[in-house]
């Protein structure tokens, strides 16, 4: 239903367009292009036979000629201004589009005088001419509309009759001719009507396949726009494996920019081979396979049609995706059902953190100090695990800001060192940029603290060990790195280190470089893990202000 509402739409603004074209073109909006090419094509049959009744009276002789020759005077001036007239139809008329009904109604009374007078220069209605009048008729029931084809039928039957009339007050006339008068004139009204009917019926097809083919016009458009906004990429295969159509996005999935009519295999072997053992029966959904060309792992069903190719749609996922979609899915539950926690655990450990306090006022022996020391620790701990899952709540809250780069390091690594207790000459800045950046102010602290917390852990702890490089990159954003000169990140950890609860470190809570990368992707800015450089390196890429007093 709402593709069929789709389809209303653009038909509407269509039609309207070829409406006004019409209209500047000077086309009479009352009749189909199909009426006017009818009109043309009866225009041309009349110019031959006009021209055919020319030559009659002019080239045949007297005994060929079907015309009387006591009426040779009405012969040449007859057919002449005929063959004129048929002319100035078929050549300059046929180009103007407009007043069909006068067009037809002139062509029509022309016919009706013109053949009516050759038919008395022959005798009358022995002379068979009148049977070219039904050809007219028909000719104009079938390109005319409404009464009007009556009204030529009334008019060739007044000609007819008005004919025999007058050579009968002549006496050159018999009775029973004007039986045959009549039967002629009958002929005139059911030739007109049986054209008028079959024309209307011509018509009412044409403006449903009209409609039909505008309705399927518009479906085409829908379907293929749809097709291209899909996040899954699309194929269609013929039976031996040739990709006739693909989307955009198969392109980018398949790392290939191949065209249509190619070889399945030259797009991914593995899916070739898939589609192979498919077509010998194998499952719809094959295992997933790796792309080399663009690195993501897919996963493909194919599903056959009942076109007349049988061609087949070849749907293409990106497991990436899927598995992304559903860690963010836990991950959100996750965060709800902790941050629910976090506040049930909050108060009681606030109290037993003052009641640990009051103890330590008491002098006791050493294993009862060791063991407050332990209270202690583990709950400042636990305190520090409830502040970074209550963290995660602000992901949502984001006001972005312009934030100088420079300004803003100054202030954020003299408070880090005070706080840390360490001395600023262990961390080097090289700022290579002068727009500012768009960020929340407070996020980009949060992610500062929690990268370079992770550093300092894993650095040396020397002049210059951790590095904060800002630069810029391609038009529009900007690159912060924050390296350090530890052993760097092992292979068999670089795939968890952004999990939540992760941690290499005793005191640590794991949900550091976690809350760091949701409060980037909440400031459109991604955080990423490089390569070892050689200890770890780490790198957001965001946004710039790009010259706007507000984000």
């Amino acid at each position: 239903m709402e593709l069929t509402i789709a389809a209303k739409r653009i038909d509407r603004p269509m039609r309207n367009a070829a409406s006004s074209d019409a209209a500047i073109a000077g086309i009479d909006h009352g009749f189909s292009d199909t009426q006017w090419r009818s009109l043309r094509y009866l225009n041309l049959y009349r110019f031959a036979l006009a021209a055919l009744l020319f030559v009659a009276s002019v080239g045949i002789s007297a005994q060929l000629s079907p015309l009387l020759v006591e009426y040779a005077y009405l012969h040449v001036p007859t057919t002449s201004f005929y063959l004129l007239a048929t002319t100035l139809a078929v050549m300059p008329l046929s180009r103007w589009q407009q007043r069909f009904g006068a067009q037809l109604t002139l062509n029509v009374a022309i016919d009706v005088v013109v053949l009516t007078i050759l038919m008395y220069a022959s005798g009358g209605l022995r002379s068979g001419i009148g049977a070219l009048l039904l050809i007219s008729l028909a000719g104009a029931g079938l390109v005319g509309q409404g009464r009007l084809v009556l009204s030529y039928a009334a008019l060739a039957t007044l000609a007819v009759l008005g004919t025999e009339a007058y050579r009968a007050l002549g006496g050159d006339i018999e009775p029973h001719q004007f039986v045959q008068a009549g039967l002629l004139c009958t002929g005139f009204f059911a030739t007109a009507i049986s054209a008028r009917l079959l024309a209307k019926r011509v018509l009412m097809n044409e403006e449903l396949a009209r409609r039909r083919g505008i309705a399927l016009a518009n479906q085409t458009l829908i379907s293929q726009r749809v097709i291209e906004e899909m996040q899954d990429g699309v194929l269609v295969l013929n039976e031996d494996g040739i990709v006739r159509q693909h989307n955009p996005r198969a392109e980018s999935m398949l790392g290939v920019r191949e065209a249509s009519e190619a070889p399945l295999a030259r797009y991914a072997p593995q899916l070739a081979a898939a589609f192979s053992a498919w077509r010998a029966g194998g499952t719809v959904e094959p295992e997933p396979f790796r792309v080399e060309a663009s690195g993501v792992i897919l996963r493909a069903r194919f599903v056959p049609t009942e076109s007349s190719d049988r061609d087949v749609l070849v749907f293409l996922e990106d497991m990436g995706r899927v598995h992304e979609r559903a860690r963010q899915i836990k991950l959100a539950a996750l965060g709800r059902l902790t941050a629910n926690i976090a506040h049930e655990i909050r108060n009681p450990l606030s109290a037993i953190s003052h009641a640990g306090e009051l103890l330590t006022e008491e002098r006791r022996g050493e294993t009862q100090d060791r063991l407050l020391r332990i209270l202690r620790d583990n709950t400042l701990r636990l305190d520090r695990i409830v502040r970074d899952v209550l963290e995660l709540g602000r992901r949502d809250r984001v006001h972005r800001e312009v934030i100088d780069p420079a300004a803003f390091l100054q202030v954020f690594i003299e408070e880090f060192c005070g706080k840390e207790r360490i001395s600023p000459q262990m961390i080097a800045q090289r700022i290579a940029l002068d727009s500012p950046l768009c960020f929340d102010r407070s996020h980009l602290h949060q992610v500062l603290w929690n990268l370079l917390g992770n550093a300092l852990r894993h650095c040396r702890q020397l002049p210059g060990s951790i590095t904060v490089t800002v630069e810029p990159a391609d038009a529009g954003n900007f690159e912060l790195h924050v390296t350090d000169d530890g052993e760097g990140i092992r292979e068999a950890q670089r795939e968890h280190v952004f999990e939540p609860f992760f941690t290499t470190h005793s005191r640590g809570t794991g949900l550091g470089l976690y809350i760091a990368r949701e409060l980037c992707e909440a400031n459109s800015a991604r955080l990423e893990l490089l390569d070892n450089a050689p200890g770890a390196h780490f790198r957001v890429r965001g946004e710039l202000a790009d010259g706007r007093e507000s984000c």
